[in-house]
């Protein structure tokens, strides 16, 4: 399996961190002699001095959220290994940016906010190729999903990173998607007829959500819970760490757990600010971006184990979809994979399938 592209960046830091240091080792000068009634001076321990920074980061969801948790815990490793020197602020809810999680991007790819954790399905918004993750049921599990965004398919959405000014710092989740409503319960394709479902903005989604009949509708997640309770749209799908955190289970009455749409969360640099720094401050900013995004995923796939039983007992109507079910809304599928092998391209589908 391919290496991922973060252990090759943490790779070329080190180096360039033990380069440069070899280029200014010299002989250390014999101390002088003390004179008469002094004591000889205490050698100074080295030390790598870095400079204060007070950093922001943007997550879309709750302060109660794992992606909130995760980026708090990443200011923590930084600060730990920083002496203090560097911070981080996090803010919830796209605090940032207005509720606009797009705005959101293209702060952190200007520099107005420095750090932010968002969703691939966002960040195809700008460039479509980000959206080959989550093609429907591409990515059948946690394992499958783990083991592609180590391998060549990882490598190829932080090269995508790069190419927009954002450094990759490792990958989160939001997990893998389900779909919940307030007119029926959704066992097969007849039953999107006719529902009005909020999706994230990205004509994949809009694509895919016509084929199964329903009637997508586009907006910020900020006005999700207003508008379900007030009957604007009839459902939405979003994975179960957030339907629970946002307590949509108070305004959704139904919910399907059918796992169709992977969706990672990256841990995103302004590519500017990373560049700016030295190889030492780097290295730590790559280090911890990895261990902040594993904590981040074992929160996530916490909540989620708990969650169905969260939602039974607030009274949702829970259903789990069988391998035969989901392979039904597979079939509707296939006209989606025909156009976007098109946009996105085969060789970046596959990277995905290996």
């Amino acid at each position: 399996m391919k290496k991922s592209l973060w252990m090759l960046l943490l790779l070329i830091v080190i180096v360039g961190v033990f380069a440069a240091g070899c280029a200014a080792e010299e002989p250390a000068p014999a101390p002088e002699p003390a004179t008469e009634g002094e004591a000889p001076e205490e050698p100074a321990e080295p030390a790598v001095e870095f400079p204060e920074m007070n950093l922001n980061m943007s997550v879309s969801t709750s302060d109660t959220s794992s992606w909130y948790k995760g980026g708090e815990y990443f200011g923590e490793l930084l600060s730990e290994r920083t002496g203090g020197k560097v911070t981080v602020t996090v803010y919830a809810n796209e605090q940032l940016s207005s509720g606009s999680q797009t705005k959101g991007i293209e702060q952190l790819q200007t520099g107005v906010t420095d750090l932010s954790f968002h969703s691939t399905i966002i960040y195809s918004i700008l460039a479509p190729e980000f959206g080959v993750i989550s093609l429907p049921w591409l990515l059948p599990n946690e394992e499958a999903a783990d083991a592609a965004l180590a391998g060549a398919g990882g490598d190829a959405i932080n090269e995508i990173l790069l190419a927009n000014n954002v450094m990759p710092l490792g990958f989160g989740e939001n997990g893998f998607r389900q779909i919940t409503n307030n007119v029926r319960e959704i066992k097969t394709p007849a039953d999107m007829e006719g529902l009005k479902i909020r999706i994230p903005g990205i004509n994949m989604y809009i694509d895919l959500y016509k084929e199964l009949g329903a009637d997508p509708t586009s907006m910020n997640f900020s006005e999700v819970f207003t508008s379900l309770q007030q009957g604007t749209i009839d459902g939405q799908e979003n994975p179960l760490s957030i339907i629970t955190t946002s307590k949509l289970y108070e305004v959704q009455k139904y919910i399907s757990l059918w796992n169709y749409s992977y969706d990672p969360i990256a841990l995103g640099m302004n590519k500017d600010l990373f560049d700016s720094m030295s190889p030492e401050l780097q290295a730590i900013f790559v280090e911890a971006g990895q261990e902040a995004t594993e904590y981040q995923k074992q929160l996530n796939r916490e909540e989620g184990a708990a969650a169905v039983e969260l939602l039974e007992g607030e009274g949702m109507v829970v259903t789990a979809l069988t391998d035969e079910e989901i392979a039904v809304f597979q079939e509707k599928m296939i006209p989606v994979y025909e156009k976007y092998e098109e946009i996105i391209g085969k060789e970046l589908i596959d990277a995905f399938r290996e």
